[in-house]
């Protein structure tokens, strides 16, 4: 097993495009790769999302309204949507896997460092910048995984890359929640920060060098600007971009004030009872991993479809009063969003010609740009006109997710 420094200087193999050499399932190399991945996936999320938990403790501890709370949240995936467009150019010159490593590490650390932030808007800082090196992993590890996974096993291995942020997200969620209940924020965020750090550690030690990628040493501003005019100029792909930016936006936004909902009256709920509701998460990784493989058998448009549809159903299920009801729903929609999720990301493999990373970048440019505008845009709406005006906003997203979906599936299939 190669040391991590070794990882990191080891440069990645050059091939042509008729010397492909993919990982194929039930090889070593295969498996180290998916684990890999998963890790990669786990700490991203857990990083990113530990606060999402304690946005009521920051709105009390720093007087700050429940929209400004969610800015701990939204400036991080805002930032990592700007970074994921670099991080694809970027990579084009440095690797995917060297780009990935120092990403990893730099975010944990950086959470770290957030546990020891005197002021709210210091922490607002810490959290942008956290953003900004997390920029190195999603898109990145798409791509890696588009170049270097056999096409016939890649719905299976994207959706367990996609059941690690799942993972990660739950676990980012609950631990915090627990940590922060017993601890107080401060050492939940240090203690995330260190399992963060533990997880990038492994990824380095696993993760097979490429082996079809092309180094493009240098920056050359007019390659990556035509390779992404390029993608936007594809027919399906841009409405697949609105999936990411309509599916997200709304997921984030349930998962944002339904914390602020559940610990008022007449619930009531404690940190980590608020905190153990995210265990549904659980069923977005079975889901993210079910709905690849299901898309490689029935067919990638039809799982895409039925996971809106889900994800929209559990969305309006939490317009009930009840408690159970309302878990039921969240439970529902998580489902629908990471089965939604893993289809569109590996569809956007599938249908990109060439500059695969590149595609990726834009796919997740939506994804984390839907979640911080939505996010804090449904902050508003739970201001002025409470959890029912959240809901009807997030259906409204999803509406349109499901046209864009239909969309889509047609050009495919008109231009196939």
């Amino acid at each position: 097993m190669p040391t991590s420094a070794h990882v990191l200087k080891t440069s990645e193999t050059s091939a042509t495009p008729r010397q492909k050499h993919y990982l194929t399932r039930g090889t070593g190399a295969y498996r180290r790769a998916s684990l890999a991945l998963f890790l990669s996936g786990f700490s991203t999320f857990s990083l990113l999302y530990c606060v999402q938990p304690l946005l009521p403790i920051f709105s009390q501890q720093f007087s700050v309204s429940p929209a400004e709370s969610s800015l701990s949240l939204s400036l991080s995936t805002g930032f990592l949507a700007v970074a994921i467009v670099c991080a694809a150019a970027v990579s084009e010159g440095l690797g995917r896997r060297s780009l990935m490593s120092i990403s990893l590490v730099g975010a944990a650390l950086l959470t770290i460092a957030t546990a020891f932030a005197p002021s709210w808007h210091l922490l607002l800082v810490i959290r942008a910048l956290q953003g900004l090196v997390l920029g190195g992993v999603p898109a990145v590890a798409m791509a890696y995984l588009a170049e270097e996974i056999d096409p016939r096993g890649l719905g299976a291995t994207m959706g367990l890359y996609v059941a690690g942020t799942a993972f990660g997200g739950m676990s980012g969620r609950v631990l915090t929640g627990i940590f922060a209940e017993y601890l107080s924020w401060r050492p939940a965020l240090f203690l995330i920060g260190a399992v963060g750090l533990a997880a990038a550690i492994g990824f380095i030690a696993l993760l097979p060098p490429s082996r079809n990628f092309i180094r493009r040493p240098g920056f050359d501003p007019h390659f990556h600007a035509k390779a992404w005019l390029g993608h936007l100029k594809s027919p399906a792909l841009p409405f697949l971009f609105a999936i990411a930016f309509l599916a997200m936006g709304s997921f984030v936004t349930i998962y944002n004030y339904a914390g602020f909902r559940l610990v008022a009256p007449p619930y009531g709920l404690n940190q980590t009872e608020l905190g153990l509701i995210f265990t549904v998460y659980l069923f977005g990784i079975g889901a993210s991993s079910i709905g690849g493989l299901l898309g490689d058998r029935i067919g990638h448009f039809s799982v895409l479809l039925f996971g809106l549809a889900l994800t929209a159903a559990g969305s309006a299920l939490t317009l009930f009063a009840s408690l159970p009801v309302i878990i039921l729903g969240i439970i529902v929609l998580t489902t629908g969003f990471f089965m939604s999720h893993s289809i569109a990301s590996g569809l956007v493999g599938r249908l990109a010609h060439g500059t695969k990373g590149h595609a990726s970048s834009l796919y997740m440019l939506a994804y984390y740009v839907g979640s911080s505008l939505m996010g804090s845009a449904g902050g508003w709406f739970f201001a002025v006109e409470g959890w029912t005006a959240v809901v009807i906003f997030t259906l409204a997203m999803l509406a349109l997710a499901f046209v864009s979906a239909c969309l889509a599936k047609h050009l495919a299939r008109r231009t196939a």
